[in-house]
Parts: C-alpha cells; sequence; structure tokens
C-alpha cells in the first residue's frame, strides 16, 4: 500500500462525523471536567468540612512514617503520605460527574424517542388486500364477508 492511498484512507476515516464528534465530545468534556472540579472543590466540599466541623479535606492525610505534620506538604516532603482527602474529593467529583452524564444522556434518550405510532383506524382485506374500516364486518370493494 502506497503512502498516498494510506493518506487518502486516513483523510476519509478523518473527516467522518463520528470522529469529529468524538473530538468536540473530548473538548467539551474537558471543559466541563473543570467546571464539576469547581462545584466540588468551591461549593460542596467546604459544605461537607463545615458538616463535618470545619475540616479541610484536602488537608486529610497519613504520613507513613508515623510522625505528626503540620500541612499535607509538609508531609509530603518528608515522607510517603496517603493523601486520603484528595482521594475522597477526586470520589465525589466522579459521583456529580457520573450522575449528571447519567441526566444528560437520558434527557438525549428521551428527545431521540419516536414517536408512539397512532392507533390504527383501519386494515386489510384478507382477500383483496384492500384498506377498509376497523369496524366493517364486509370489504366495499369485493364484498367478502369479514370475521369479527
Amino acid at each position: 500500500m502506497s503512502l498516498k492511498e494510506t493518506m487518502k484512507e486516513f483523510k476519509e476515516f478523518a473527516v467522518k462525523g463520528n470522529v469529529v464528534d468524538m473530538a468536540v465530545g473530548v473538548v467539551i468534556g474537558g471543559a466541563f471536567g473543570s467546571i464539576v472540579t469547581s462545584l466540588v472543590n468551591d461549593l460542596i466540599m467546604p459544605i461537607i468540612g463545615k458538616i463535618t466541623g470545619g475540616r479541610d479535606f484536602t488537608q486529610m492525610f497519613l504520613p507513613l512514617d508515623g510522625n505528626t505534620y503540620a500541612t499535607l506538604e509538609e508531609a509530603q516532603e518528608a515522607t510517603a503520605t496517603i493523601a486520603y482527602g484528595s482521594f475522597i474529593t477526586q470520589v465525589i467529583n466522579f459521583i456529580i460527574i457520573a450522575f449528571v452524564i447519567f441526566m444528560v444522556l437520558k434527557a438525549i434518550v428521551k428527545l431521540k424517542r419516536p414517536e408512539p405510532e397512532a392507533e390504527a383506524t383501519t386494515k386489510e382485506c384478507p382477500f383483496c388486500k384492500t384498506e377498509i374500516a376497523l369496524e366493517a364486518t364486509r370489504c366495499p370493494h369485493c364484498t367478502s364477508q369479514l370475521e369479527g
């Protein structure tokens, strides 16, 4: 396969609607992620911190050397630490993002759902295949006797 053919195939692939849609989705997803991060860090976590007695989740950590440190930064400079407060924040971020994506997808599916078909008012004559009223007991076209 020549380079020219490969480039042609790549161009066809790159300009397909799905690839462009995916790229737009990634960009919007990144922007959405920063909005959710701000929502969690600036609005939700302070409320949760207040409920838990004014605790700053970003400063919740466990130094692995057993010593006590005033801040996470001090502990990280001195030893390995488990920053479980940051982990809790990321879990809350994930739950909020997953919930919002679920709600958006639910709305999209609702918008794409086809309209229910109108109830049938006619039927087909089994003999001549002409469309006739549901209540008809005899076909007006071929005069055949109909059941039901």
